[in-house]
């Protein structure tokens, strides 16, 4: 499943965040990565997606 493309719809429960959140991420400059293919259609790559979720890791509360 490490490489497996997912669809916002997917992605976003392994995230924890709402379709909405990854629509606006993406608009506003994509923190999470995403893959375009076509003209329309927006995959995740499951593997991408552990790899933010492990940046995101923090130790403080006032940590950057």
């Amino acid at each position: 499943m490490q490489n497996n493309l997912l669809t916002t719809k997917e992605a976003a429960p392994i995230l924890g965040v709402s379709v909405a959140f990854l629509e606006r991420d993406r608009w506003a400059g994509a923190r999470v990565p995403f893959i375009k293919i076509g003209a329309r259609a927006v995959r995740y790559r499951y593997s991408d997606l552990l790899t933010y979720i492990d940046s995101c890791r923090r130790l403080s509360t006032s940590q950057y």
